[in-house]
């Protein structure tokens, strides 16, 4: 057994880890480049001035009114919060929070089962696979509680009992805050089913035991704006056949070398060299994660979390490491504190301005006349969510659940483009202008258009203007 006070890189790679991952969310320009946060900001924003949760469109032109439920407000009006104090700067700092706990708690698990480079290049390739999906919107509010979650399950079974009564508590938190609470009760399910199926196991207590607290687990995570419909809303959505129009919901893409590949392969050569033995009901939770993350690419975000955990004792033992719970220093401790402290404070006082980007069309819409941009608009998919921020109405924006498959499937229709269905759209809801990313189909046929002309162009939007009245 080695000095728990001696720095190694089971106490040294948690902290580092969690400060690394802080002070990315924090300063890193691409955790921005997502349409959805700002509609997810102005969703916030509504919350506090009215005091209460939308149940009706507040934002959109073509369907104004029509029946929709923040169901992730929780995560909207943290980062509501976190602008009326500090701008962006203070919405990151949550979201950074969060990340930094979550990675911390997550490596923290890993360190008991790995050492040396096997700890740090699972921390890597775990990092490396959440990497494309670290955008400042409400998916980073659930990271810490999936991993505190899960890492509850893998200590329940270490210790042979059911889950603590008192977790049950972070499905009403997780449920308001990101649809993926639902996940929860497939993870502690797979452990439920292990403990009952594990040899010598006394299944009356297995079923009392974890059966009370799925019960418990159920009940909280009804405790939201569309209470027991909740439970069926993520699916609902993932049933949707507009998805593969969205970037996050397509397939994984084999065709170019990603970090997730890289990771993949990575991970079964060790596994299959190593002769690596995963628990049977662990195996299957494993495959239907990773099943998961092939058909949509915003898994990947949880199977990075979900796998590391899952393998690192596995692994372990396959490479003969030693199982030890290394604690830190007071000394490392404070340290990682102060660079935490240190790294919020910086990206306090230094103001977070939007500027142009792909999802962010500022100088474009500043080049929009304000009795036009009261107008209707036809708009990309992903600018939506920009106009709402400014008090434009778009035409369509990231909640594809509210808008619904028929509309979606329209839309995209008409943009990618179809010239009579374009054409059609454009008559039929009166558009007076258009503001698209310079490689979206419509814009060509727009500028054929003579009933059509460019009012302004950049490397991130270009906008144009109806030239003849709508009938």
């Amino acid at each position: 057994m080695s000095d728990n006070n001696t720095p190694n890189a089971r106490v040294l790679t948690p902290l580092a880890v969690g400060v690394v991952m802080l002070a990315l969310i924090l300063f890193a320009p691409p955790v921005l480049n997502d349409g959805d946060s700002y509609w997810h900001l102005a969703t916030g924003q509504w919350i506090l001035a009215h005091g209460r949760v939308p149940t009706h469109d507040p934002f959109s032109f073509t369907i104004p009114g029509a029946p929709w439920v923040a169901h992730e407000w929780l995560s909207e009006l943290l980062m509501a919060l976190g602008y009326s104090l500090a701008g962006w700067s203070g919405t990151l700092a949550l979201f950074a929070l969060a990340v930094g706990a979550a990675a911390w708690m997550l490596v923290r698990r890993l360190s008991l089962d790995l050492t040396g480079l096997t700890l740090v290049a699972a921390t890597a390739m775990a990092l490396a696979c959440m990497s494309e999906s670290l955008l400042a919107r409400p998916q980073l509010f659930m990271l810490p509680l999936m991993t505190a979650w899960t890492v509850e399950m893998l200590a329940a079974r270490d210790a042979d009992r059911p889950p603590r009564l008192a977790f049950a508590l972070l499905m009403t938190a997780w449920a308001n805050l990101h649809g993926s609470y639902v996940l929860a009760f497939v993870v502690a399910g797979a452990f439920g089913l292990e403990a009952l199926t594990a040899p010598g196991a006394d299944r009356l207590k297995v079923i009392r035991g974890w059966g009370l607290f799925g019960l418990a687990s159920i009940v909280c995570a009804m405790i939201t704006p569309l209470g027991p419909a909740g439970i069926i809303h993520p699916f609902s959505l993932m049933g949707m056949k507009i998805l593969p129009h969205i970037v996050e919901w397509r397939s994984e893409d084999f065709s170019q070398l990603s970090a997730f590949a890289i990771a993949l392969l990575a991970t079964l050569y060790v596994c299959l060299s190593r002769g690596v033995r995963v628990p049977p009901v662990r195996l299957l939770l494993l495959l239907a994660m990773f099943y998961m993350s092939l058909q949509h690419v915003r898994h990947q975000l949880v199977l990075a979390v979900l796998a590391p955990l899952i393998l690192a004792a596995p692994v372990g033992q396959a490479l003969g490491h030693a199982r030890e719970a290394a604690r830190p220093s007071r000394a490392l401790l404070a340290g990682f504190a102060v660079a935490c402290v240190l790294l919020l404070g910086l990206r306090l006082a230094l103001p977070i301005q939007r500027v142009d980007g792909p999802t962010s069309p500022v100088t474009a819409l500043a080049h929009v006349p304000a009795d036009l941009a009261a107008q209707p608009v036809l708009n990309g998919y992903g600018l939506g969510g920009y106009l709402i921020a400014k008090g434009v109405r778009p035409y369509i924006d990231g909640r594809a659940d509210m808008y619904g498959d028929a509309f979606t499937e329209a839309y995209f229709q008409a943009v990618e483009p179809d010239p009579a269905k374009l054409k059609a759209l454009l008559e039929t809801h009166r558009i007076a202008w258009t503001i698209f990313g310079p490689e979206e189909g419509g814009v060509k046929l727009l500028d054929a258009d003579p009933k059509w002309r460019r009012i302004y162009a950049d490397r991130y939007a270009i906008v144009h203007q109806r030239v003849t009245q709508a009938p």
